[in-house]
């Protein structure tokens, strides 16, 4: 869509799956490593959709983009997933224009997480925009609104105390911890894989544990020491991981594998373990609670935590809400503005050309005849014109469609497609 605007020909469509109604497990079906999101927009390029954006985090895996169907982004996601339409059908949802357009607000201002004023989906977002640049797979409307969403989702931070007091997954869990486990900063904590989750749990551990002997493990072991570095915690080699785990107390697993890393055979220990598995797909197989001294907290048991800190955040949802339907309805003024443009800029080329011939016709008819005054009066009732025009296209809204097509009638415009 070169005008990128709404139209009856292709529709913009926010498809997807969340925590609302899929669980762990249903979530790891549908989720997309970067090898499955650079295939599929790839794919989606030589389908030709022009504009394309897609998430994948622990809570939610989301498409937006143009289509002529939700069916085609459907086929993509479930074409680069171990997730089937199927599946999708019965746990996904499926958002239509404005309704996309405002589902990308309260996803990526932290509305719709599963920890309320979480915002680290708003430079997920951030991210997969640059990837679908860098694809060539982004337009004007695409970068407008992620844009747009970026702006809300940083008003509401600095405006609103929605995100006040720390509350994240990477929090949930130490809280999980400093409630379960007694006497925390005396025992041995292992925590294996040092991405973004794993680097906020580790800084929240230290944090609040108190513990100055937490041991990091991390496949690639330059990743760990760098986070180890910073928190002067220890860091051991992958083939230590059995061992290590046999002395520790809590195990906290934040890898990013589309199967799990630690499975019963890797567990020979006696004493209590507490495992915590922060991954989504699960990285943790359940076969683990085989071993009667082993206790699995998963995810979505530790977004559940509801303490003072959410319910003082739900106070501000409403100021967010503002904020949102006004940075939204922004967009959308924007929006309509593009829709009409192609037309002003055709009716602006159909006056020149009028102006044009009568220009030539008058200057062959009178001797003396002032072109450059001639130029400046003509150009400035062309602007007059088709600002008037702009002006009613701004304001009716809602008959803006049909006032379009009047406007190309009378004056015979032929517009980009």
């Amino acid at each position: 869509m070169e005008a990128y605007n709404i139209s009856k020909h292709s529709s913009f469509y926010a498809i997807g799956i969340s925590y609302k109604k899929a669980d762990a497990a249903l979530r790891g079906k549908f989720s997309l490593d970067e090898t499955a999101k650079n295939a599929l927009l790839d794919q989606a390029k030589s389908a030709g959709i022009d504009g394309i954006l897609v998430t994948s985090t622990c809570n939610r895996t989301e498409i937006f983009g143009f289509a002529q169907h939700p069916f085609q982004l459907i086929q993509l996601l479930c074409g680069n997933s171990n997730g089937t339409v199927e599946e999708f059908q019965s746990i996904g949802y499926v958002y239509k224009n404005n309704h996309a357009i405002s589902h990308l607000f309260r996803v990526g201002t932290g509305l719709d997480s599963q920890i309320l004023g979480d915002f680290e989906i708003i430079s997920q977002i951030k991210q997969s925009f640059i990837a679908s640049k860098e694809k060539g797979v982004t337009n004007h409307f695409m970068e407008r609104l992620c844009n747009s969403v970026i702006q809300a989702s940083k008003r509401i931070k600095n405006e609103t105390e929605i995100s006040s007091g720390a509350t994240s997954v990477a929090f949930a869990s130490v809280q999980y911890i400093l409630a379960k486990v007694p006497d925390i900063s005396n025992k041995n904590i292992l925590l294996f894989g040092t991405g973004k989750i794993g680097r906020n749990t580790c800084e929240n551990l230290v944090k609040h544990t108190k513990n100055d002997h937490i041991v990091l493990i991390n496949r690639t072991k330059d990743k760990a020491e760098k986070v180890a570095g910073k928190f002067n915690l220890i860091v051991k080699e992958y083939s230590n991981l059995p061992e290590e785990i046999k002395k520790s107390d809590v195990l906290i697993v934040a890898t990013g594998a589309q199967k799990p890393t630690i499975s019963k055979e890797l567990i020979y220990t006696s004493k209590d373990l507490l495992i915590l598995d922060l991954s989504i797909p699960q990285n943790v197989d359940l076969n683990v609670e085989e071993h009667k001294n082993v206790t699995l907290v998963h995810l979505d048991q530790l977004s559940r935590i509801t303490d003072d800190t959410l319910k003082r955040r739900e106070k501000f949802i409403p100021q967010a809400e503002a904020i949102i339907q006004e940075v939204e309805t922004d967009f959308k003024h924007w929006l309509e503005t593009r829709k009409f443009a192609p037309t002003i800029k055709a009716l602006k080329k159909k006056l020149k050309t009028l102006k044009d011939a009568e220009i030539d016709f008058q200057r062959k008819k009178i001797s003396d005849f002032n072109d450059e005054q001639a130029e400046i009066i003509s150009n400035r009732i062309i602007q007059k014109i088709t600002t008037h025009f702009a002006n009613h296209l701004k304001e009716s809204s809602n008959t803006s469609d049909d006032s379009i097509e009047l406007i190309k009638k009378v004056f015979q415009l032929e517009t980009s497609k």
